[in-house]
Parts: C-alpha cells; sequence; structure tokens
C-alpha cells in the first residue's frame, strides 16, 4: 500500500511539471504559425507592389467585379495571375503574367480568438493599424501603407500583442 502511494505521488510531480511545458508548447507552435503566415503575406504584398508599378494589391478593383478597397480583391490579386493593371484571372497567358504571389488558398490566422478566419479587414489607413478582434476576421490590412496585422490583440509568450508581431 506504501508503495503505491509512493508510485501515485511521483505520478502526481511528472504532471504537474509535465502539463505546464505541453500547454507552453502549442501556444509557441500558434505563435511560430503566425511569424510564418505573416512573412508569407507580407512578402506577396512587398512582391505585388514592385511588379504593380508600386501600387498595392486590393488598391485597385481586380476586374472581376471586386471594387478598390475590397478585401476580396486584394485575395484575388495575391492568390491569382495578374496583369500590369491588378486585373485577376485564374489562368497565366501573355494577359496575366505576373503572380500568383501566394499559391492555394489565402492564410488563416492560426492564434487568438478569430483563430481559422483568412477573412481580411481592408482600409486606406495611413496611420499604424489596430486589431478589432470582435468583427471575426483574420487579418487587418492596410491598401495605403501595404501593412497588414494579425486581428488578435491576445498576448503571445514574449508579452507583445499578436497584432504587433
Amino acid at each position: 500500500m506504501v508503495e503505491l502511494v509512493i508510485v501515485i505521488v511521483i505520478l502526481g510531480i511528472i504532471a504537474a511539471i509535465a502539463i505546464p511545458r505541453i500547454s507552453s508548447g502549442s501556444k509557441n507552435a500558434g505563435e511560430a504559425a503566425l511569424h510564418a503566415n505573416l512573412a508569407t503575406i507580407r512578402n506577396a504584398i512587398d512582391w505585388y507592389y514592385g511588379e504593380h508599378k508600386q501600387t498595392f494589391p486590393g488598391a485597385k478593383q481586380d476586374g472581376l467585379g471586386n471594387t478598390a478597397g475590397s478585401a476580396e480583391a486584394f485575395v484575388n490579386q495575391l492568390t491569382m495571375y495578374t496583369d500590369a493593371d491588378g486585373n485577376a484571372s485564374q489562368d497565366k497567358d501573355a494577359d496575366y503574367p505576373y503572380g500568383p504571389y501566394i499559391r492555394g488558398s489565402f492564410p488563416k490566422l492560426p492564434v487568438g480568438a478569430n483563430t481559422g478566419s483568412s477573412d481580411v479587414a481592408v482600409n486606406a489607413l495611413v496611420t499604424p493599424l489596430v486589431s478589432n478582434a470582435g468583427d471575426g476576421t483574420g487579418w487587418v490590412y492596410s491598401t495605403a501603407t501595404g501593412q497588414v496585422i494579425a486581428n488578435a490583440n491576445e498576448t503571445g509568450n514574449d508579452g507583445a500583442t499578436y497584432d504587433n508581431f
């Protein structure tokens, strides 16, 4: 009986040490995914900007019925082939030689209250962007500056909020 109690105490000590480490491991994985997704999106924006006469994606209509400043135009211009004016097409040909800058679907937000959302809140703000996690979108983007942030104001392991990554 004493041996059984000792084994249970040892298992309790191991669990008390292991559980917090496992919990922080999943948070670290989410933050690493956030950094990777932001790098992908930011690189795509920069690449588009360089090939489209210093115009950020989403600043012009996409030729598919989506207006300038819309999330649809922004995503289409990064995930489809485009011409020099930002008109998008599913097919690459001589008229649509650029892109896609992001292959496949637009990245999903891996952390915070809006985890899993690939929706984008687009605006033309020149001032620094702030998250509005209550609107359900995954990302906040400015067509004026090309800045993109996570739409999550929770705090990461380093003490910074996710929208400041």
